[in-house]
């Protein structure tokens, strides 16, 4: 058995001098050998940049999250502005992430109603992988964003529970507070009484007093049912956003099985087009064959009526 031999150097050798002979110097031949090695980076389509910076503006929101985690939890550490400041800042984030991925699924909506004909080609080359791997792409990016959604809600609904925390044990003590100038009264009632003051004037002070302390309790309370009434509305805002938010995921896991089926379905179907090209083809040699044998059969019967 003859040995193999690489000839891989001479083949070098050859190309290198047709090269030369065709007008290549060592320089221009060593760039050309270069480029066929490392290769040029393809010029990124204008989806692959956009989503890029989305992808960026998330991770910039969540580095922007985490750095001001303790600063929009704690109430020692900022003031109200400044948390509201914050929650402005994030949402305003997220609010802009949103327009970008709504960008881009306008985008992809516009691609596939450019496809045409049954390998469902655009005029760009773009075809329903590529459009399916877009999709893929918008997908992970909402479910990006989800997540750091949800994590800015358990912010939020911390920062609410201690505001509640905070309002619910001040009702007890202004109450109790407020009884303090009847008895106050009473003890200048009998203080003055003791100074002999005319009961008129003093019938009329006290009066001045209740009306006033009235008047001061059903401010406060009315002050204090609306906080709590407005703290109570925006706990029920930040569960709401939640529920939301968990929709949303849910529906992104929904089309994420959509988009699987979809490929299952792209794949099966290149494979019956395999099988109709396969059928198509013995079709076809079973026609030839039929004809040549019914050709060799009628020849044989007539060379066997010659023959006799």
């Amino acid at each position: 058995m003859a040995k193999i031999r690489d000839r891989t150097e001479d083949f070098k050798d050859a190309v290198r001098q047709s090269a030369i002979s065709m007008g290549y110097d060592e320089s221009k031949l060593a760039a050309t050998m270069a480029s066929f090695i490392i290769h040029k980076q393809r010029e990124r389509s204008a989806f692959t940049k956009a989503a890029l910076k989305t992808l960026e503006s998330i991770q910039t929101l969540e580095q922007f999250m985490r750095k001001h985690r303790k600063d929009y939890v704690d109430p020692l550490r900022t003031t109200e502005q400044e948390r509201d400041s914050i929650e402005q800042e994030v949402t305003a984030f997220i609010k802009t992430c949103k327009e970008q991925i709504d960008i881009l699924q306008v985008s992809i909506t516009e691609e596939e109603k450019k496809l045409k004909g049954w390998l469902a080609l655009s005029a760009d080359g773009s075809n329903a992988d590529t459009i399916a791997h877009k999709q893929g792409v918008v997908l992970i990016l909402s479910e990006k964003l989800h997540s750091v959604t949800a994590q800015f809600d358990q912010l939020r609904a911390i920062r609410f529970q201690d505001a509640i925390n905070r309002v619910t044990p001040r009702r007890k003590p202004k109450q109790s507070a407020s009884s303090i100038p009847v008895d106050n009264s009473n003890g200048n009632v009998e203080f003055k009484e003791s100074n002999e003051v005319p009961g008129e004037l003093l019938r009329v002070q006290q009066q001045h007093l209740d009306d006033e302390t009235r008047a001061l309790q059903v401010e406060l309370t009315s002050l204090l049912d609306s906080v709590q009434q407005t703290e109570t509305k925006m706990v029920e805002m930040s569960a709401l956003n939640h529920l939301i938010s968990t929709h949303v995921l849910q529906q992104a896991q929904q089309i994420e099985h959509l988009y699987d089926q979809a490929v299952e379905a792209t794949h099966n179907v290149q494979l019956g087009n395999k099988e109709l090209a396969q059928a198509i083809q013995r079709n076809s040699s079973s026609r030839t064959f039929l004809v040549l044998f019914l050709f060799v059969l009628t020849f044989s019967i007539l060379f066997l009526d010659w023959y006799s």
